[in-house]
């Protein structure tokens, strides 16, 4: 039986790469993607996430939900890598003309048609998730489990010096998951930058007459070149779509409980990761941290969801 998901997006190259696999793996339903603010404001994440889907045109079209900005988001995005609209600049818009409902009465809905069969993931800031259990707290018992990509296990970032992207975007929210009672795993910053691909990755990909690589084909070399401009760096890594494999592949992931809190108000740590590796800590353990991960194996996954995401998608 298909495992019942939601994905909560800020899309985002690698979100749209996430995407690209999920709605077309047999192993997973897709009962709904909702878009958050982070990478590009919420306007711009709500049509990238309807374009894609328009674009790779799956099976099943899943439910989608409109982002909102937190009230306290930072002037930082993430356009410097991803491009002014996201998803490198290709001009992708949508066609179609749909009612969207906000991604946190969207989530609410699902998880309440669904009690305890619905897992969530989180690849961008968790604004819209917080914001539903916040509304209504039964709704934290009723999913089976968050995915939630982000933060940093060794106490470096990549927005800012103590802090990673998605975190640093909207730490209350993070703050209100991590101190939720649902099962939780987390996958680190630490761990998505060793699953890396060189140029190499652009002959893997469907070939471009199918419409999963004719938006890949589009989008990755404008990663490439920005990696290389802004951080000097020739590889890239897929963070929505390492977090992806971790639900549908955890064979290949060692994970360790810990405790782990969210600075919120910090002028120099804001969104910074806490966890508390003291024996004699009073905090429960909260969630389940990925330590470490099988990198050529879940690279090997990655590409083959994409080939087999441009097979279904001709």
């Amino acid at each position: 039986m298909a495992r019942k998901l939601i994905i909560d997006c800020d899309p985002g190259i690698d979100d749209a790469v996430a995407l690209a696999i999920a709605l077309f793996d047999p192993r997973l339903e897709v009962v709904a993607a909702t878009a958050c603010s982070g990478t590009v404001d919420a306007v711009r994440s709500t049509r990238n996430l309807q374009a894609i889907v328009e674009q790779l045109d799956p099976p099943r079209h899943p439910r989608l939900g409109e982002a909102t900005d937190p009230e306290d988001a930072p002037v930082s995005d993430g356009r410097d890598l991803h491009g002014d609209d996201g998803l490198g600049n290709i001009g992708l818009t949508p066609v179609g003309r749909q009612h969207i409902m906000p991604s946190d009465k969207l989530i609410a809905d699902r998880l309440k048609a669904e009690p305890g069969k619905i897992s969530i993931l989180c690849l961008g800031p968790m604004t819209g998730i917080a914001k539903a259990f916040t509304r209504d707290p039964s709704l934290v018992s009723m999913v089976d489990r968050l995915i939630i990509v982000g933060g940093s296990d060794v106490g470096y970032g990549d927005v800012t010096a103590a802090a990673e992207f998605n975190m640093h975007f909207d730490p209350s929210a993070a703050a209100t998951i991590f101190k939720s009672a649902t099962t939780k795993t987390l996958v680190p910053l630490q761990i998505t930058q060793q699953v890396a691909f060189g140029l190499e990755f652009l002959e893997q990909l469907p070939p471009r007459y199918t419409r999963a690589g004719k938006l890949l084909h589009a989008m990755i070399p404008h990663l490439f070149r920005t990696m290389r401009q802004q951080r000097a760096q020739e590889m890239i890594s897929l963070q929505a779509a390492v977090a992806l494999m971790v639900l549908v592949e955890p064979h290949l992931f060692v994970t360790e409980e810990a405790t782990i809190d969210v600075e919120e108000v910090g002028v120099l740590t804001r969104g910074a990761t806490i966890i508390d590796h003291r024996p004699t800590a009073r905090q429960r353990k909260n969630v389940e941290v990925i330590t470490s991960v099988d990198i050529a194996s879940v690279r090997e996954s990655i590409i083959r969801g994409l080939k087999f995401a441009g097979q279904q998608s001709e």
